[in-house]
């Protein structure tokens, strides 16, 4: 099958097209023909040596990739059976081998793609959206009322929560560039913040939650308009490691997450997909031949939406 291995931690000339054998399945897997893989900033992390590489250096080959949409070609699980159209994030924060004709994956990562959904939007809605449902529901709990502010609201995970703590009820601020903010507000934000005219801090306040995908000085700044015992969960960005000291000294919750693959929130995902309640926003798709174009346009930090490789 074709593949892309990272031949070395660098740049986009580092991930090599290659032939890799169709990879087995052990008891509870599926293998998926993957049909659409998403990328996220973590794979552009990783191919540089950061990101997941510390964890992956050991590898031989490293196939990176985690989020697929595709169909079940062999199953040893009870979950799915051959034919079955399925997408999940797989095996993260591990090795995923996504880039490729052909993943094993455990069953228990996966949900049953909506068939009013492509594959290429299903692709989408995977890690960047597990990441904004277990942000907001599992970690913080939001709920119906509450003021949330969320940071790159038009990017990956933003614009996923954007849309969720909507369809929960809360009173969604998202920040984005001028350039963005009728796509901001077209996801269900209740107001914009242009961060590059105005500092976000005076511009809001009283906000019950803060989801931050940039860390550094937007955690010190995000405390600001924060209530007292308010949350912030700041995602990973290599500058969010004081989140939890910064809160707790000013009176708030703050920590760092990471995602972690789930097929029963997959099916919740899922849910909200089908009924239309959630909508992935792809901005750009590409061919599989194409992958390294693809890293590049990530790399510019500029994406609206999501950017799906198309197999």
């Amino acid at each position: 099958m074709r593949s892309i291995m990272l031949k070395d931690f660098g740049s986009v000339d580092n991930l090599v097209y290659t032939e890799l054998p169709v990879p087995s399945i052990n008891d509870g897997e599926v293998l998926i023909q993957i049909k659409a893989i998403s990328i996220n900033p973590v794979d552009v992390k990783t191919r540089i040596g950061k990101g997941r590489a510390a964890k992956l250096k050991d590898e031989n080959p490293i196939v990176l990739g985690w989020d697929v949409s595709g169909v079940v070609s062999l199953s040893k699980s009870s979950l799915f059976k051959e034919g079955d159209e399925v997408f999940g994030m797989i095996n993260f924060p591990g090795h995923g081998k996504a880039y490729a004709e052909y993943a094993a994956a455990p069953a228990s990562h996966l949900a049953l793609k909506p068939a009013n959904v492509t594959h290429e939007e299903a692709a989408a809605a995977t890690l960047a959206a597990l990441t904004a449902w277990q942000a907001l529901v599992d970690h913080a709990k939001i709920k119906k009322g509450d003021r949330v502010l969320i940071h790159a609201a038009a990017g990956g995970v933003g614009n996923y929560a954007v849309q969720i703590a909507k369809h929960i009820g809360a009173y969604v601020i998202g920040t984005s560039s001028a350039a963005k903010r009728d796509f901001v507000l077209s996801l269900g934000a209740d107001e914009h913040i242009d961060y590059t005219s105005q500092a976000f801090e005076d511009a809001t306040g009283n906000i019950d939650f803060v989801l931050d995908a940039i860390g550094g000085e937007n955690i010190d700044n995000s405390l600001k308009v924060m209530k007292k015992g308010g949350t912030i969960i700041s995602i990973p960005s290599g500058q969010n490691d004081a989140v939890a000291e910064k809160a707790k000294a000013q009176g708030m919750i703050g920590y760092p997450i990471m995602v972690q693959s789930d097929g029963e929130e997959m099916k919740k995902i899922a849910a909200l997909l089908e009924s239309g309640a959630v909508k992935s926003h792809v901005s750009q798709v590409f061919d599989f031949d194409q992958m390294k174009a693809a890293h590049l346009s990530l790399e510019t930090g500029k994406t609206q939406g999501k950017i799906v490789i198309k197999v």
